[in-house]
């Protein structure tokens, strides 16, 4: 059986050296992910062959397709190996679709790919995040045009002197916003919290909105392959201060994005307002996932 074990800090260069060797433009791959929602998730990691091993759940155990570089079939096997000593039932996740090929031509016959469309992240082109052009951005360009027009407001990098006001920002927005009463957003409050107490340690990127000396925005990201800029929080006063999130999203895209031409805004959860808002976007693309099951 793996040594699967609770992740931490300490594992992050070791995590970030799987990551860079296989490059993929998913959210599941980033060590500021896998760190912050371990808690609500229960997400385990353990090291074998030059591959990255990922595990969360109870029964079945779901395993993050590995990253690294090595014999891919053997880890895989040692995966479900895995599994079986533990008696669990074993289900890979995050399986992009050039993954699944490859699983399918290893082991053909053996899977069965189920597509997660809950967990597609939404990839956006950064040039036009950071232009809104054209008829199709109209109404994002307004709402950024009217917030800018109408509040005297200023952007800046997130550093240790200004952090405590995202994170009192965080708790008046999970306040107003009900989290105490959603299971979901609990646990979201939850990875928010760790994502801003450990984010120089996690060598995060991050910037704010401020109208009248107030946080009415922020956001968290950071480049997570060799093309894609993903933003992992984003969250603002949208009722006070309307066009907040268009111009926060813009403003930080346009600052951190450099030569990079994707930004990945990640899944949406199978929520139906969250999938709205982000289809609103016009995303260049979905990056479909699956998950496989032995047959």
């Amino acid at each position: 059986m793996m040594n699967f074990r609770k992740i931490t800090l300490d594992d992050r260069d070791a995590v970030n050296r799987c990551l860079a060797l296989s490059d993929f433009r998913a959210a599941e791959y980033s060590f500021a992910n896998a760190f912050n929602w371990s808690l609500a998730f229960g997400i385990e990691i353990a090291f074998a062959d030059g591959f990255l091993l990922q595990r969360s759940g109870d029964n079945p155990k779901y395993y993050m397709y590995p990253p690294g570089a090595g014999d891919i079939k053997k880890v895989i096997q040692a995966i479900f190996d895995d599994a079986a000593e533990g008696g669990y039932t074993a289900v890979i996740r995050a399986i992009l679709p050039e993954q699944k090929a490859l699983l399918e031509a290893l082991f053909p016959g053996r899977f069965r790919f189920t597509p997660q469309r809950q967990s597609f992240d939404y990839i956006y082109h950064s040039d036009d995040l950071i232009r809104l052009a054209g008829r199709k951005y109209q109404a994002k360009r307004n709402h950024a045009a009217r917030f800018k027009k109408t509040f005297a407001w200023t952007y800046e990098p997130i550093t240790g002197d200004n952090l405590a006001e995202c994170v009192a920002m965080n708790q008046e927005w999970c306040r107003v916003y009900g989290c105490h009463d959603n299971l979901s957003l609990r646990a979201e409050t939850c990875a928010v919290r760790r994502a801003l107490l450990y984010f120089s340690e996690e060598r995060q990127l991050g910037g704010l909105l401020r109208v009248d000396g107030r946080v009415a925005a922020y956001t968290v990201g950071e480049q997570l392959n060799s093309d894609t800029l993903i933003v992992h929080i984003e969250k603002a006063f949208s009722e006070l201060f309307p066009g907040a999130y268009q111009v926060i999203n813009q403003e930080f895209v346009r600052r951190h994005a450099g030569s990079l031409p994707y930004v990945n805004r990640e899944d949406d959860t199978g929520d139906a307002g969250l999938r709205k808002a982000k289809l609103s976007y016009h995303p260049a693309f979905l990056l479909e996932k699956y998950i496989a099951e032995l047959l």
